[in-house]
């Protein structure tokens, strides 16, 4: 198996996924209450949360903060509000463990077929996420359709890419008790 070989340059290097995580305040410990399915699939209702709040500026004016706050609270709080999963030998727990192991590759070296493929998928995500926002702003709900979708085609074919991942870095010493 091909791997990409450690790019640290001498500690300097944090993968974007590790700085996110950070921000998120994510420790072992949160990272494994939300390899608990329940975190991993109410997370996908983050974003029309996310959406009718900032669409609710609309009828509720001023008064759509009160919602904009709790879709925020509901985003950073879902990783922390479920228990640590009963098993992680399931889609969904793997999903997080290899999100682990993605955000942990300037450490530890991925195989090459995992190097470029969730790159894409970020980026396709992150794409959606410009039309979701153009289309909350505008009001133009074709545009937040069509970013949703790019969205979670995105995200979810990512979690899967993860998956795959973590079935091939599960061997490693550090991601081997990750699996229970």
């Amino acid at each position: 198996m091909d791997v990409v070989q450690d790019t640290n340059l001498g500690g300097l290097y944090m993968t974007i996924e590790k700085k996110i995580s950070k921000v998120f305040g994510l420790n072992d410990e949160t990272w494994l209450r939300h390899s608990n399915p329940w975190s991993v699939w109410t997370r996908n209702s983050a974003l029309p949360i996310l959406i009718v709040a900032f669409w609710s500026r609309v009828w509720l004016g001023i008064w759509s903060i009160v919602l904009i706050v709790v879709a925020i609270l509901w985003t950073m709080m879902n990783p922390r509000i479920f228990s640590k999963p009963k098993s992680t030998n399931n889609w969904a727990s793997k999903s997080v463990l290899g999100e682990r192991v993605w955000s942990n590759r300037d450490k530890v070296a991925i195989p090459t077929h995992h190097k470029l493929l969730p790159n894409i998928l970020s980026t396709v995500a992150g794409i959606g996420s410009v039309f979701v926002i153009w289309g909350t702003y505008k009001l133009a709900i074709w545009y937040v359709m069509f970013g949703a979708a790019l969205v979670y085609c995105g995200k979810l074919w990512f979690l899967d890419r993860m998956v795959w991942l973590y079935e091939d870095m599960k061997e490693n010493p550090q991601y081997k008790t990750w699996l229970y």
